[in-house]
């Protein structure tokens, strides 16, 4: 149990840090220090968060940043199901869990062994996670107004995170696939569209990335039971 409590501290502080360029960006696009705080406090899911306040800094409007905020919050859901039969206990308990189920709880309750270590590793991760990420995200906030994003590099944060997501994706055919048909709907739609839509519709690219993977599926499938 202390590695799974040591590995939580270690994940927890590295998002807090993390959690201060959110900050920081937040309040440079405009937010105050209660809006950005209270963004990761309700929503807590760092990627729809840059996503958000990105969209927002460019100008578009909120209806396109809360969208883009709710299509990358989605895998959350999944997450949620492959919890389920992990996270015991009330109503109350399992409604309070939800909040936390993002990708590091995930893979921490995920890796453990049994139902008491899955127990200690989502809480603590969780609990670390939390505290981290709302305290990086309050100093950030109150530096904002004294800090130049672009001085200390923060402004590169979100490309950089999401590079790093989808870096791993580029390695698989049907990966490259949605890459293409994704970036190819944003270059030939920006122009004609508000800020942050054509990046909503550039999802298209997933679900053909998806059919294209099934397929390669069943057709290696087919060669492997083929004489």
């Amino acid at each position: 149990m202390r590695d799974v409590v040591r590995a939580s501290v270690v994940i927890g502080v590295a998002s807090g840090i993390y959690a201060i360029s959110f900050g920081v960006l937040s309040v440079s696009a405009g937010g105050s220090v209660l809006q950005t705080c209270l963004l990761s406090l309700l929503v807590f899911t760092g990627a729809s968060q840059f996503s958000a306040v990105s969209v927002i800094s460019a100008g578009g409007s909120v209806a396109s940043a809360v969208s883009g905020g709710l299509l990358l919050a989605a895998r959350n859901g999944v997450y949620g199901l492959a919890l389920s039969p992990s996270i015991r206990g009330s109503l109350t308990k399992r409604m309070l869990a939800a909040q936390f189920v993002i990708d590091e709880t995930t893979a921490m309750t995920s890796a453990a062994p049994d139902q008491r270590a899955k127990d200690w590793a989502f809480w603590s991760c969780a609990v670390m996670l939390f505290t981290c990420w709302n305290l990086g995200t309050l100093i950030g906030a109150l530096a904002g107004s004294s800090i130049d994003p672009e001085t200390f590099g923060l402004d590169a944060a979100f490309p950089v995170v999401f590079v790093a997501m989808v870096a791993p994706h580029l390695a698989t055919r049907s990966g490259r696939r949605a890459a293409v048909i994704g970036a190819t709907v944003t270059l030939v739609l920006t122009p004609f569209l508000p800020i942050g839509l054509p990046i909503l519709l550039s999802s298209v690219g997933v679900f053909v990335g998806l059919v294209a993977h099934e397929d390669d599926d069943s057709s290696g499938q087919s060669s492997e039971v083929a004489p």
